[in-house]
């Protein structure tokens, strides 16, 4: 029995789509829908790279309108709530879930180049979740 549905928003029109599955899932099984962002730190490029902490009114500042986008995005929707979190987001999507989560992720078409170089939040999802995970395949944008 699924208790809520997490759906992975990062701002793309292939999340929005995401977004809109996940509502229906959770609307059609009466059940929370839980919308996260994750922001990824900034890390230096170059491993003799001096790392600098970023200044933490910044980092607030990004979390705050990360939040506010977010929340725009569920108003559509009843019982959705926002979740803003620093990390990798296939890592914080499923640290977030439970056996009982319906997690949903946008899956948009790389190339085999994109996804050697840069890997697939979808695809490690899959391979990490505790629960079912539902995949929304979109078309990359020409």
């Amino acid at each position: 029995m699924i208790t809520q549905v997490l759906v992975g928003v990062d701002f793309s029109e292939a999340s929005k789509q995401a977004l809109e599955r996940a509502g229906s899932w959770a609307a059609q099984c009466g059940v929370p829908l839980v919308a996260m962002h994750v922001l990824q730190p900034p890390a230096p490029m170059l491993p003799e790279a001096q790392i600098a902490l970023p200044d933490p009114a910044w980092l607030h500042t990004m979390e705050d309108h990360a939040r506010e986008q977010l929340e725009g995005w569920i108003k559509p929707y009843a019982r959705a709530s926002a979740i803003v979190k620093w990390g990798g987001p296939a890592e914080e999507l499923v640290s977030e879930a439970n056996p009982k989560t319906l997690l949903v992720v946008a899956q948009v078409g790389h190339s085999t180049l994109e996804r050697l170089l840069f890997g697939s939040t979808a695809a490690r999802v899959v391979r990490l979740a505790p629960c079912d995970v539902l995949v929304v395949r979109t078309e990359k944008a020409k």
